[in-house]
């Protein structure tokens, strides 16, 4: 049989180009490594860590600097040093930008480790059938995660679904796909992995279920303003009891009730083991506070007012932000500029990069979310289910109720007190953009230029296609406008 280098025990740095880099750590065939269920749990942990595995992994601050920056809440701090991240955050970025690069070689990595997982499991009879259907779907939904955040950044991209077994420049160069069939794909994935097991205690934390599975994707039927599948797919989560509010926000980034009833997926973080701890927690943190070694290289955009956006009596406020700290060197309360607070842990402010908090890729209040807008979109305005969806996200927050105060809101005006309520609600869990790019170019800009980002253009709904991979693979196009 011909050997193959699983990805488990390589990093390939690019995809659907003719150039792979491998730096191998063992070479082991395949038909020597899938000869176990165990086997087969490592090929897929092997794409849990291509989302976040140490320091600027997709899902360790690499979106946050990668496409973060480039809305109206976000700004590179004081402290960033790269030049592709201020210009990014100034809408001055281009195709040669190096967050672009990494962006689109880290999700085709994944994306790789995925299909060899797929290909390799789905053909072995040496495993145990449930384990691996179960592997499998792990494995897809993972794919549908890392094809989603591309198509929304690049547009159609390049559709790979099987392992990279040659460099035959016409294997590797691959052409764009269509945004439709790249969405296709996506939600085939993810419908396969509804079969999942449902969350429990026979499911173990950190790793895709049949929950996650259906809530992303009520999302992607959102983006796609198909709203009577994402009103219909999000209240399937709702309804099925497999899920809750926490009653205390703070608790949604506690170290101690992580991976609770209210987080579907989170990407995972563990301080001092590896550099696994949080990276957001370090990268937003002050640094004129003794004894606090932050880097204030994520900051808040002051222009564009969302710390102002909040109510003083919202809960979420001072959980969102830090406004004051306690020096672990003199004991003093030291007063600052609102601070990105969410991963922040206090129970270790010298080393603030430790952080065990996890980052929520999805989450219950985002789904409520998802099924008040997609009920107002359906039904050409809001009905009492899309106000008690976003209601109970309201009521948590300790903010008055929105069918209260505003009981007979447009669609127009419902829609917009959506967003702005997952604008507050999901502040720093990498949502901004693709909320503001789901809504279109001139939204998008709008937004930006009125929060004094006036570099701001229509184009900026999309990144683009690293100049890279265009000079490698010449049957790859770039996005339009770009």
């Amino acid at each position: 049989m011909k050997n193959k280098i699983i990805i488990a025990l390589i990093s390939i740095s690019t995809l659907a180009c003719n150039s792979l880099e491998e730096v191998p750590l063992g070479l082991v065939s395949s038909s020597t490594f899938y000869k176990s269920d165990k086997d087969a749990d490592a090929a897929v942990i092997a794409v849990y860590n291509a989302i976040n595995n140490g320091q600027h992994t997709l899902y360790n601050r690499l979106i946050q600097i990668g496409t973060e920056m480039a809305t109206d809440d976000y700004e590179a701090g004081p402290r960033a040093r790269n030049a592709h991240v201020r210009a990014l955050s100034g809408l001055t970025h281009d195709p040669s930008n190096d967050r672009m690069l990494e962006l689109w070689r880290q999700s085709y990595d994944g994306i790789n480790r995925a299909n060899i997982a797929i290909d390799n499991i789905s053909s072995n009879t040496n495993l145990t059938a449930q384990t691996a259907k179960n592997l499998v779907n792990e494995a897809k939904f993972l794919r549908g995660l890392l094809y989603f955040n591309l198509v929304r950044w690049f547009g159609g991209v390049p559709l790979v679904l099987h392992e990279t077994t040659t460099l035959d420049a016409t294997s590797l160069n691959v052409s764009n796909a269509t945004e439709p069939a790249v969405y296709d794909q996506i939600i085939k994935d993810l419908t396969d992995a509804e079969a999942l097991p449902i969350p429990g205690k026979e499911t173990i934390k950190g790793r895709a279920t049949a929950g996650a599975a259906k809530s992303l994707l009520s999302k992607v039927y959102l983006t796609q303003k198909n709203w009577a599948k994402a009103a219909e797919k999000s209240k399937e989560v709702i309804d099925s009891g497999w899920y809750d509010l926490f009653a205390n926000y703070a608790d949604v980034y506690n170290v101690a009730t992580k991976n609770g009833k209210e987080h579907i997926f989170s990407a995972q973080s563990k301080g001092l083991t590896n550099w696994n701890g949080n990276m957001l927690a370090g990268s937003s943190a002050p640094f004129v506070v003794p004894g606090i070694t932050g880097d204030y290289a994520d900051a808040l955009h002051k222009e564009g007012k969302l710390f102002a956006a909040f109510a003083e009596t919202d809960k979420r406020k001072y959980i969102t932000f830090g406004v004051e700290f306690v020096s672990p060197t003199d004991g003093k309360t030291y007063k600052t500029d609102p601070h990105f607070n969410k991963y922040f842990d206090p129970a270790i402010p010298t080393t603030p990069y430790q952080s065990s908090k996890n980052t929520p890729i999805i989450r219950f209040s985002e789904v409520l979310l998802i099924h008040a807008e997609a009920l107002n979109e359906q039904n050409s305005g809001p009905n009492d289910q899309a106000y008690a969806a976003i209601d109970r996200v309201r009521t948590r927050a300790g903010i008055p109720l929105l069918k209260t105060t505003s009981p007979s809101l447009s669609q127009a005006d419902f829609r917009e007190a959506v967003f702005e309520e997952r604008r507050k609600e999901l502040v720093f869990e990498y949502q901004r953009w693709f909320d503001l790019a789901r809504r279109g170019a001139d939204y998008y800009v709008a937004k930006l230029k009125a929060a004094g980002k006036t570099n701001a253009q229509a184009k900026h709904i999309h990144f683009p296609i690293p100049q890279r991979e265009l000079d490698l693979n010449p049957n790859l196009k770039q996005v339009a406008g770009w």
